[in-house]
């Protein structure tokens, strides 16, 4: 059975960068019928916060991307420990005792000497009186894994045939000297021991894949599917990392983009497919197809979330959004019609609660100079109401018999007398919900 995971840590929100890599993972699970994992890598405790945890649950749940089971990494350092053991038993996990400066400075002599930076293995050598001695002098080492120095090999769903000759990279550390387990050691056991079947995380983990294939054989576990999707850039090329912290996904719903606009883009984005507006989950999961993604750094534009979400409320029913509308004190038999009427002007829900405003208080009249002897004449013609659908048009077409004016010189000014605004809903559907809100007022 198809087993996929989403592994975030829960030391901030989750991004649009995690979206990328959760979304994948989920689709894949889902269109197999599979399993869908969300597990919390939650090893480092002084960076992991519950309230987090808390967050990417949520942000998940607004994004419709339902887990099967929830995993805390917090709760399975024994097998973590149990692992070592192994690893250490069979020689492949040795302890070293260097300083982060004098890594450093191995690496620095490496490059002057035009060889790459990988470490030396010198704590191979330590006897077992070298390794008390500094013990006592520094206390407990690090823990890295021993690499087979042969070539790595993986067909990788997204980058094709990869190949790493595992002689150019550095015996990975899997457990630092205090104790704690890191994410190398921790996701091979954990995706080991959790039949995963799958694995989609990005392209910066590329070399980590080479090396976690390796610890992977050494537990007698299967190797699983990997794909490497491509990163995600700014609209420009620029490089997102630092702006992460404004694309969360919190903020974006805040924002008040639809959770199916951002999934419709995120599924397609980086693919050789067009993006297509997805009405529901199963949509978004039929049209997927992982090996359709490319490698070439990818492109991601807020800005496009926006028209994408407008599209969707325009579509979108009043059952849908009758909740969302009942928030804004729109009183329960208005508020069908004002759906009607505003729905094909918003680009968010939230800017709902400025036409909300305008039809309960009434807006601030914009008159211009040659206009105003204009819209008083007309204002004075103005029925008391109520008004239905077609007092607009009696209105209008008595002011324009009046005064002479017709198309645009007649209609725009007593637009923006009425809402304040050039444009906005057709003027005969609003002026019977403003009427009808004007009188509750009374």
């Amino acid at each position: 059975m198809t087993t996929t995971r989403f592994a975030p840590s829960p030391t901030g929100y989750l991004h649009v960068g995690n979206l990328r890599t959760a979304l994948m993972n989920f689709l894949i699970a889902r269109k197999a019928g599979g399993t869908f994992i969300l597990r919390i890598d939650d090893t480092d405790p002084e960076r992991s916060k519950e309230e987090y945890v808390d967050a990417i649950k949520e942000d998940l749940e607004w994004l419709g991307l339902h887990w099967d089971r929830v995993e805390r990494q917090s709760q399975r350092l024994d097998r973590y420990s149990a692992a070592a053991d192994r690893l250490r038993e069979m020689g492949r996990l040795y302890e070293c005792f260097e300083t982060p400066t004098e890594l450093d400075l191995k690496r620095k002599k490496q490059l002057n000497m035009g060889r790459p930076p990988v470490y030396d293995r010198a704590a191979l050598s330590l006897d077992a009186a070298e390794k008390e001695k500094l013990r006592a002098a520094r206390g407990d080492g690090h823990w890295r894994f021993k690499l087979r120095q042969e070539r790595i090999v993986w067909d990788d769903a997204i980058l094709g045939p990869q190949s790493i000759d595992a002689a150019s990279v550095s015996d990975p550390v899997l457990i630092r000297g205090d104790g704690q387990v890191l994410y190398t050691l921790a996701s091979v056991v954990d995706d080991t021991e959790m039949g995963v079947t799958d694995v989609v995380r990005g392209a910066d983990h590329v070399t980590n894949t080479a090396t976690q294939i390796q610890i992977i054989e050494a537990l007698d576990g299967t190797v699983p599917r990997f794909a490497h999707h491509s990163l995600l850039t700014g609209p420009q090329g620029e490089s997102l990392s630092k702006r992460f912290g404004t694309l969360a996904l919190r903020d974006l719903r805040a924002r008040g983009v639809h959770p199916m606009a951002l999934l419709s883009l995120m599924a397609r984005l980086g693919s050789s497919d067009p993006v297509e507006l997805r009405h529901d989950m199963d949509a978004l999961i039929e049209g997927f197809d992982i090996t359709r993604f490319g490698a070439a750094p990818t492109k991601f534009d807020e800005r496009d979330l926006f028209p994408l979400t407008a599209r969707l409320l325009h579509e979108t029913d009043f059952a849908e959004v009758r909740d969302y509308i009942a928030t804004l004190g729109v009183p329960a038999d208005l508020a069908e019609r004002f759906w009607d009427v505003t729905r094909e002007n918003i680009t968010t829900l939230n800017d709902l609660e400025g036409w909300w405003t305008m039809f309960r208080d009434g807006a601030d009249p914009v008159i211009e100079d040659e206009d105003a002897e204009f819209v008083a004449e007309a204002m004075e013609m103005l029925p008391e109401g109520p008004y239905d659908d077609e007092s607009w048009a009696k209105w209008t077409a008595q002011v324009k018999q009046a005064t002479g004016r017709k198309g645009k010189a007649l209609f725009m000014p007593l637009r923006k007398a009425l809402t304040g605004q050039p444009q906005g809903p057709d003027m005969a559907q609003m002026l019977p919900l403003m009427q009808v809100i004007r009188a509750r007022k009374k």
